[in-house]
């Protein structure tokens, strides 16, 4: 009897004793989520042991790589593209988790002159006096900001100030150097390009957001890791970071 006594507790020891695989997650993230990302995934890898491998993308981009076949473990787009790959059966559904949102604002050079922006009439009237616009076409910025000027009465005049760039980073760059005077982008896509300052977000009237959500692939190789890693982007505890880099829950 002491024998087996003594057996079972090795095996015992042994079970929880051995570690735990540390896995490699292959995330398409788009560059909505990436300052967060960029902070919390080595804080993810440190607690974890895992080892996340990140591709930063617009949301649309990420989705032709989803169609076309590209192996992945997690994808983070906007949305209404992951639950276009959740009914194509690309992503499973029970996966289907909402990160943070992020409410599009205005941008210019540092240390430039920051419009008033406050009220809608304030808002519009900024886009009437500015000597140039841009934002990213490959975006998600764009369609709400296309159908806002709309709304405004003000494509006639706006729209001939044009400059546009395929990317959220571009426009950064453009607004950045002083080639653009103004910048739109989702306010978590402003924040952390250097040489520009955030205007700030669109007034609540006339806000549009931009929502990132998370979605497993359906031949994920490492969906238990990959979930692990949802449910770290969503802990509460990080809530502050979410926050810090321009988004809400």
């Amino acid at each position: 009897m002491k024998t087996i006594n003594r057996l079972i507790a090795v095996l015992v020891f042994l079970t929880f004793a051995a570690p735990v695989r540390a896995a490699e997650i292959n995330v398409l993230c788009s560059n909505g989520l990436k300052a967060v990302v960029d902070e919390l995934a080595p804080m993810f890898e440190k607690k974890t042991g895992h080892k996340v491998v990140l591709t930063f993308e617009p949301s649309t981009q990420i989705q032709k790589r989803i169609e076309a076949g590209e192996a992945f473990d997690l994808a983070v787009m906007t949305t209404p593209l992951i639950d276009q790959e959740i009914k194509a059966g690309r992503l499973t559904a029970d996966s289907r988790a909402i990160i943070a949102r992020s409410g599009l604002g205005l941008s210019v050079r540092a240390g430039s002159k920051k419009p008033d922006i406050k009220t809608v009439e304030s808002f519009k009237q900024a886009l009437l006096n500015a000597k140039s616009i841009t934002y990213a076409t490959a975006g998600a910025s764009a369609a709400p900001f296309e159908a806002l000027v709309d709304k405004l009465g003000v494509a006639t005049q706006v729209k001939p100030k044009y400059n546009l760039r395929p990317t959220a980073s571009q426009v950064g760059e453009v607004v950045a150097d002083g080639t653009v005077e103004i910048g739109v982008a989702p306010v978590s896509e402003i924040l952390p390009v250097k040489g520009v300052d955030l205007v700030g977000p669109f007034p609540s009237e006339l806000q549009s957001y931009v929502v990132m959500t998370a979605g497993i692939s359906s031949k994920a190789k490492e969906r238990a890791a990959a979930k692990a890693l949802v449910d770290f982007l969503m802990a509460p505890a990080n809530s502050a970071v979410i926050k810090a880099k321009g988004m809400e829950r």
